[in-house]
């Protein structure tokens, strides 16, 4: 059995550019049973109401097959005080929404503040060393997401770190799917160092055939001031929510190539 680690560092420091320092590490077992939890509650009525989806959402049945999905991040993932804590992140989200059209997720989540590819998180974390915690070799699915972390670091090694991280993934669970997220702006207008970072996590993503996605090209929070939190960096709790409703398809359709 995996265990449940949640790391939460004494004296917690804000930082203007990541929020409050954050790092998580979901267990499956322990993740999906308050995934199951979560749902069970929506259908007794315990947990407030939601918008129905587009689609009419099917409750997994019995001996639907459960789907191992590890998440890298940093503090869009984790959380701030910003939003997105608990039961309002995005993951969270992400898992209920797809019990609910009847894929089982299974996810171990790492994730650390201020932590990139290549710039080390408050932990001294970067995604390489989350990657190792998180996979495993029986992963349908590893999700990158981020990191504006990266902005401004050196080019060549933004590109050998990013590549060493995919590569890494491969080689613990080499039938795995990659999705690759690259990095959210919280505006129309990113510095280039940022579309740097965008850029070299798209040709890296390429080489080792991973799908790339592109939050700023696809606008993700352009003109959408009312997801992000009072600090103009990072999602409330209703930004949560909007990245859950984007990446959830995401990752079933990486599944559904799996099947």
């Amino acid at each position: 059995m995996r265990r449940v680690i949640r790391t939460m560092p004494p004296g917690r420091v804000r930082h203007a550019a990541e929020g409050w320092t954050l790092q998580v590490g979901t267990g499956r077992l322990a993740a999906l049973a308050i995934s199951l939890a979560i749902a069970l509650a929506l259908a007794i009525g315990i947990v407030g109401h939601r918008t129905a989806p587009t689609q009419p959402y099917q409750t997994a049945a019995r001996g639907t097959p459960i789907e191992h999905v590890a998440v890298i991040g940093d503090s869009y993932t984790a959380g701030t005080d910003e939003g997105g804590q608990g039961p309002n992140a995005w993951t969270t989200r992400t898992w209920l929404a797809l019990a609910h059209q009847g894929v089982q997720i299974s996810p171990d989540v790492a994730s650390e503040g201020r932590a990139g590819y290549v710039v080390r998180g408050d932990h001294g974390s970067v995604f390489e060393d989350l990657t190792n915690r998180a996979v495993h070799p029986d992963d349908a699915l590893v999700v990158f997401f981020g990191s504006r972390n990266d902005e401004g670091v050196d080019p060549m090694q933004m590109a050998g770190m990013a590549h060493d991280t995919f590569d890494l993934a491969r080689r613990i669970a080499p039938s795995s799917k990659l999705l690759v997220i690259g990095p959210p702006w919280p505006t129309a207008n990113p510095p280039f160092d940022v579309l740097y970072v965008r850029d070299t996590l798209n040709t890296q993503a390429e080489w080792v055939g991973a799908t790339f996605i592109d939050p700023i090209s696809e606008g993700w929070f352009a003109g959408r001031p009312d997801l992000i939190g009072p600090d103009g960096v990072h999602p409330n709790d209703a930004g949560h929510a909007y990245l859950a409703e984007k990446i959830a398809p995401l990752i079933r359709a990486q599944l559904s190539r799996w099947s």
